[in-house]
């Protein structure tokens, strides 16, 4: 059993007059956000400092108290306050060297607002402040299990509303298969598993890419702001939208499988930023989201209680034969088959997988290893401060 945090995501259907509040919402959080992002920038260009959360706090309540800004009082006080929280959390992220400096937000990007609290899920509805009938929500049959914390409503580029509810529940643990495998992640094939599996790319970016082209150029050839460009605008919205919920789909269900069938799982430590900027792949390995994959992997291994090591990203997989150890150094990325040295026939990706795995499991040891000593080193040191004194 483990205590983790959880992220339910519903369809909601609010009514107009519910959707006329939701933009209300939408537009205030982003006032908020970018009036003191506006602030913060001019206070710094003139002193070298700017306020801190606590002080910009304190001046957005005298705001709301002008006549200009009386519309704030109109949306969930608490909603507008968490907004300025965000801010201050994306300048303590820069300074740390964790994030990029706070952009300003856009209406044309993702509307989206936070409650932080008293958020309800009751007989198919939401009830949040200012809401007071609650908005209907489809549940698709599913329990929510755990404490809810806060919510977070979000408008997509194609109108749909949608609930992001946050929990804090324990969730049992998979059962040990005893299985270890080293996966070698491809455009080819998406998954190649030290087993032999294949979990084939489904190239959906592709399996669209007709579609989408001719909804483009019709949008390119409607007058910029006319009812018809508004319209094609949102039929190549919900193109995107289902190349990226079709993905999101297949992402989930093969880490879920591979978490579910092995204990340790290993795979490589991939650059991706760096591959993109590949301007002949760059298209292929966004699609295949490589990067999305291994977060996924990641923590679904922490929430079941399985492991997940990473392999260096120099270390020459698909060069090194799984046998006898050999380097192919002349090895080009268009030969998928090779022979070695030692008269074995390579598979391109099923050899890397396979070497990712034997390596895995070295760096694994050793980490186990580490481990052991630590624990007996704090265990001395417990009994040693434990041992009773001598007079």
């Amino acid at each position: 059993m483990k205590v983790v945090n959880k992220t339910y995501k519903f369809r909601i259907y609010p009514n107009e007059e519910q959707e006329i509040l939701l933009s209300k919402h939408f537009g205030c959080s982003r006032f908020v956000y970018n009036y003191f992002l506006n602030e913060r920038k001019e206070q710094y260009q003139k002193d070298k400092k700017s306020d801190n959360y606590y002080k910009q706090a304190k001046t957005l309540t005298d705001l709301k108290k002008k006549e200009e800004f009386e519309w704030l009082k109109e949306v969930n006080s608490q909603t507008i306050q968490f907004a300025l929280r965000s801010l201050d959390t994306a300048y303590v992220n820069f300074f740390r060297g964790t994030a990029q400096f706070p952009k300003f937000k856009s209406r044309k990007h993702k509307n989206t607002f936070t409650i932080p609290q008293f958020g309800v899920v009751k007989d198919g509805k939401i009830l949040i402040p200012k809401f007071k009938d609650g908005i209907k929500v489809n549940l698709d049959k599913r329990e929510i299990k755990g404490k809810i914390g806060k919510m977070n409503i979000t408008k997509t580029p194609t109108g749909k509303y949608y609930v992001s509810i946050f929990t804090e529940q324990t969730i049992e643990q998979l059962p040990k298969t005893n299985k270890k495998v080293g996966i070698d992640l491809g455009l080819k094939d998406f998954v190649i598993i030290s087993d032999g599996i294949k979990f084939k790319n489904n190239r959906y970016t592709k399996k669209y890419s007709r579609q989408l082209k001719k909804a483009q150029q019709n949008l390119s050839r409607k007058v910029k702001g006319s009812n018809g460009f508004e319209k094609q605008k949102l039929k190549v919205a919900k193109i995107h939208e289902k190349i990226s919920s079709c993905r999101l789909d297949t992402l989930h269900k093969v880490s879920y499988q591979l978490v579910k069938e092995n204990d340790l799982i290993v795979v490589e430590d991939l650059n991706v930023k760096g591959m993109i900027k590949n301007h002949k792949l760059s298209k292929h390995i966004a699609d295949v989201s490589w990067g999305n994959f291994v977060n996924l992997l990641n923590y679904k291994c922490d929430w079941y209680g399985k492991e997940l090591v990473k392999v260096n990203r120099f270390y020459p997989s698909s060069k090194t034969c799984n046998c006898c150890g050999w380097i192919n150094q002349n090895l080009k990325l268009s030969e998928r088959e090779w022979i070695c040295k030692c008269g074995e026939k390579h598979d391109r990706d099923l050899n890397a997988s396979k070497n990712i795995l034997k390596e895995g499991l070295k760096i694994y040891g050793k980490e186990l290893a580490i481990t052991k000593v630590e624990r007996k080193s704090d265990f001395r040191n417990k009994a040693y401060s434990m041992k009773p004194e001598t007079h």
